[in-house]
């Protein structure tokens, strides 16, 4: 895993220390090595930051100049077939002189070789990448299909800046960066910002599957797909899978075996983030199958019981016979984690489980420097809940008037949250385990504030935005028009469950969950691989019956009873948790002067992008008792990451 950063500035005198100041900004993404490729007649310089995963010898030493000498390549992330693409090559007689057995060796000479768009499509693995073509005298950037690795680029006065994260931009120091209040708008919705958004205007980020070609004189065109999610489940739905359940898990099984086998290659000490859920469990299992050792497993918990998932990995753990590593926290070591987020995700960004994501992965970064995680099995095998309960929620609600619904949901939130929670719990202690739910009353909040949906699609709009009704923003009250959004933009041949699954595929999973992965393993030097998005994994799942996957008040069926290969049931079947932290009571309480100090009339007010008055409101709502932590969250991230970046 690495870092790159680069620049094609034609006509422009741009000192080679620009590069290595944008590479000591991303230092953290690779501190084994670090590499710098100009070519002043061209204007174009790339850079890389290594951290040496394969090929530990200078050979695999990057910039790297094709063999043929016609492409220069900077590279971040991982091929995982690149034994099976360097035989392919091999066998056509296109392989070159091999000096080393790096995937980025292998990457150059199928690029020169079939050519780019190709070579990216027979690669599985997940990368972000630069290439320049000393020849047409072109630049190419891709990321990969989902969007694992980041890619930021931007325009200014003629001059193209590319680089991993925000950070390398602004050390260039070459063009202001202004905020944008469309960007603003969509993170304080959504609680981050999607592609092709970045918080700055003029700049993007490149979406997954795509590769942009940008010219000598340094104007980018328009983003390509090299590989389309929605033709992957347009095709996979053509020739859906019709064997039995039985059939249908051995194809999981195998597949996602033959997935961990090839990501377990590394040249490094390699282990697995275990939180004793149902992917990260299935990922262990398999993990440990597959080593002639034990593997190595990481969790971190709280001392508060009702956010400690700790107990329930190291149960897993101890029944696999993992090498298991746990670490206890107290609400302090979250807490001092807060003040870093925003050197630490670089933009806005509002999914607190940012906080114990960082944790174990510093954790892990202590024993190992590769770490295989089970992010994805929620989006493609039906883990969310609203995935067996939203279809048939909006069944019974459309039935009842709207100004009914409007006043069953005015009822259930004049009770709090916490009283809700308590009901609940009295109850479970008479209801099956089955039927649990975690954080009864914050859901029984979100419906009151659904239940007057007009559409089964804003139904799910309303689900995913976690700050309802207009934006606290003086110049927008609503976001721009995403995917999420506009259900026009939806496949008409999916049922709403599985349009949801879709639309979380390409927005929430690569903007929320693989960014809040790949920043917080980032920060620790950690490489974070994702099984999962396998890309025959992904066309697995899609061919499935939704059936298999969610039905009735169960999710992820078919993982359930996988994984029940590897661990009794009593260890699978329990309610989603999820890495949940009691925001809502610390922002009444340790963070109370944090938050006040952020959204004080005079700290609302600087720029003039938010509306100081709504923001005041909702604060004081939630300081008497209402739970609106998530919209406000969000806001207090905007917040702290304009005061450290402003």
């Amino acid at each position: 895993m690495c870092g790159i950063a680069g620049f094609l500035t034609p006509g422009h005198n741009v000192a080679e220390a620009v590069l290595e100041s944008m590479l000591s900004a991303i230092a953290h993404r690779g501190p084994d090595d670090a590499g710098c490729w100009h070519d002043l007649s061209a204007g174009v310089s790339l850079g890389h930051r290594r951290l040496s995963i394969l090929d530990l010898s200078p050979a695999g030493h990057q910039p790297m100049v094709s063999a043929c000498g016609r492409f220069v390549i900077v590279f971040n992330g991982e091929i995982y077939n690149w034994k099976i693409i360097r035989s392919d090559l091999e066998s056509e007689g296109l392989a070159p002189a091999w000096r080393g057995h790096s995937d980025t060796e292998v990457l150059l000479a199928g690029i020169a070789g079939w050519g780019l768009s190709e070579t990216l499509y027979r690669s599985r693995g997940m990368f972000a990448l630069a290439v320049w073509d000393r020849e047409e005298r072109t630049l190419r950037l891709a990321r990969d299909r989902i969007g694992e690795k980041p890619l930021y680029f931007g325009t200014h006065g003629g001059e193209f800046f590319f680089g991993s994260e925000l950070k390398a931009l602004r050390a260039s120091g070459r063009w202001p960066l202004t905020v944008d209040p469309n960007a603003v708008a969509l993170q304080i919705r959504y609680g981050y910002v999607p592609s092709p958004f970045s918080i700055y205007r003029n700049v993007q980020k490149l979406p997954p599957g795509t590769m942009l070609r940008v010219s000598a004189d340094g104007r980018p065109g328009e983003p390509e797909a090299w590989w389309s999610f929605k033709d992957r489940v347009e095709a996979s739905k053509r020739s859906p899978f019709t064997g039995s359940f039985d059939e249908a898990m051995l194809l999981v099984d195998s597949a996602l075996r033959s997935s961990v086998a090839e990501q377990m290659v590394s040249d490094v000490p390699l282990g697995a983030l275990l939180s004793g859920g149902v992917d990260s469990s299935l990922i262990a299992a398999l993990m440990q199958s597959a080593g002639s050792r034990p593997a190595r497993t990481f969790c971190i918990g709280f001392s508060d019981a009702s956010y400690n998932e700790a107990v329930h990995a190291k149960a897993v753990a101890s029944h696999l016979g993992t090498s298991h590593t746990e670490m206890i926290v107290e609400p302090r070591d979250a807490l001092e984690v807060i003040p870093r987020l925003p050197d630490l995700y670089d933009e806005p960004f509002g999914d607190s489980s940012q906080i114990p994501t960082a944790l174990v992965c510093k954790l892990a970064r202590q024993h190992v420097t590769v770490a295989l995680s089970g992010d994805a099995g929620d989006e493609l095998f039906g883990g969310y809940n609203r995935y067996f309960w939203a279809e048939r929620l909006w069944k019974n609600l459309s039935k009842v008037p709207p100004g009914m619904r409007r006043a069953m949901g005015s009822s259930i939130a004049s009770v709090s949250a916490a009283r809700w929670n308590a009901v609940f719990k009295m109850a479970g202690a008479v209801l099956p385990s089955s039927v649990a739910v975690s954080n009864p009353g914050d859901k029984l909040h979100k419906f009151s504030e659904i239940a007057a949906a007009v559409s089964s699609q804003e139904l799910y709009w309303m689900l995913v935005s976690q700050w309802r009704g207009d934006l606290p923003l003086t110049a927008i009250k609503r976001e721009p028009g995403t995917l999420v959004s506009l259900p026009g933009l939806w496949p008409d041949f999916l049922n709403l469950t599985e349009q949801m699954m879709y639309v979380d595929t390409l927005t929430y999973l690569p903007d929320d969950i693989l960014v809040k992965v790949d920043r917080a393993s980032m920060a620790s030097s950690l490489e974070m691989r994702v099984p999962f998005l396998d890309a025959r994994v992904v066309d697995l799942a899609w061919s499935l019956p939704m059936s298999y996957k969610a039905s009735g008040c169960r999710g992820k069926i078919i993982l359930r009873e996988l994984l029940k290969k590897y661990l009794p049931g009593e260890l699978i079947e329990r309610p989603k948790q999820g890495f949940a932290l009691p925001i809502a009571e610390w922002l009444r309480g340790p963070l109370r002067e944090w938050a006040e100090a952020l959204l004080c009339p005079e700290a609302l007010a600087t720029d003039g992008v938010l509306d100081a008055g709504a923001v005041r409101a909702m604060w004081s709502k939630h300081l008497l008792g209402h739970n609106m932590q998530y919209g406000l969250w969000n806001v207090l991230m905007f917040q702290a990451w304009r005061q450290r970046w402003r």
